[in-house]
């Protein structure tokens, strides 16, 4: 099987991770840089050109595309789709779970545990919105956060409204959500392949820091899900339309909360507290499908 791990950084421990894990079960992977991709659009003949080369000759590719340059990254994924070639994660669902809004109105209609969540357009009415969620303290985040960037707790109201009203000041669109005490700075990350739970991680965030992610010095270990949480995370990626997710949870006294359906989740934290080989998974993955989809291919051009 000849494989496209579309990456921006070759060097990137998921992108290596993914390549060795394809050449190791004997597939041809290549990385492309979707940035460079040239979509060329036209009657019943898309097509893929990067470095002057035609790449019409994947079976499946797995999309790595930073928050950053998700317009274009879904549209490289998109023409791969027109050519009738597997990916890991289709075009819509890599924008839905963009949309941190669409995500959570997704799941509230599903019926999934979520933190309050209020989104308001530059509302004057900072007291009421803090008391929808519970009173401070409170989280807000920017909608297009990545990484805990964009992500602050505001211990007391008065902070709250500060930060509030500074973030709609420069037009920026928040979210703000109710603060979780009991999760005590944790988080827990389901790796979710093909509808099956294949690794999970509980990661905390450093002394003095409520945020847990690994990129801001939080530490991870393995966690062992309970069937609700584990069920909570398959039916959270099911609605999302994502084959490969990682979805991020907080423990609350009313059950899981889904905080996050990541779209792109990184596997050196996961592999890394686990011991199990998630690259290998998803190439798994791929073997699986993209033999259907070859299948359909040759029945349309017979």
């Amino acid at each position: 099987m000849k494989i496209a791990i579309l990456s921006r950084n070759s060097k990137l421990y998921s992108t290596q991770r993914l390549k060795a894990a394809g050449e190791k079960r004997g597939h041809n992977v290549e990385i492309i840089d979707h940035m460079k991709c040239v979509l060329l659009i036209e009657k019943k003949n898309p097509m893929v050109w990067y470095n002057g080369k035609k790449l019409d000759y994947f079976d499946a590719i797995i999309p790595r595309i930073g928050a950053s340059v998700t317009f274009y990254g879904a549209a490289v994924v998109r023409q791969f789709e027109m050519m009738k070639v597997f990916t890991s994660t289709e075009s819509q669902a890599l924008i839905r779970s963009r949309d941190k809004l669409r995500s959570l109105q997704i799941l509230s209609r599903a019926g999934l545990g979520l933190p309050k969540t209020i989104f308001m357009d530059y509302s004057k009415d900072t007291e009421g919105v803090i008391e929808a969620v519970g009173g401070a303290p409170v989280v807000i985040k920017l909608l297009e956060g990545t990484q805990g960037l964009g992500v602050v707790l505001a211990e007391n109201k008065n902070a709250a409204k500060s930060v509030i009203e500074a973030f709609h000041g420069v037009k920026a669109r928040i979210i703000v959500q109710e603060f979780i005490k009991e999760a005590k700075r944790s988080d827990i990350r389901a790796f979710v392949i093909d509808g099956e739970v294949v690794g999970a991680m509980k990661r905390t965030g450093k002394e003095g820091e409520f945020r847990s992610n690994l990129h801001r010095g939080g530490t991870s270990e393995v966690f062992k899900l309970s069937r609700s949480e584990k069920s909570t995370a398959i039916a959270a990626a099911k609605k999302m339309g994502l084959g490969v997710a990682g979805v991020d949870m907080l423990l609350s006294k009313r059950g899981p909360l889904i905080i996050e359906v990541n779209s792109s989740p990184g596997l050196e934290g996961i592999e890394g507290a686990t011991g199990v080989d998630i690259a290998g998974k998803i190439i798994q993955y791929l073997e699986k499908n993209a033999g259907k989809n070859r299948i359909q291919k040759d029945k349309i051009n017979a």
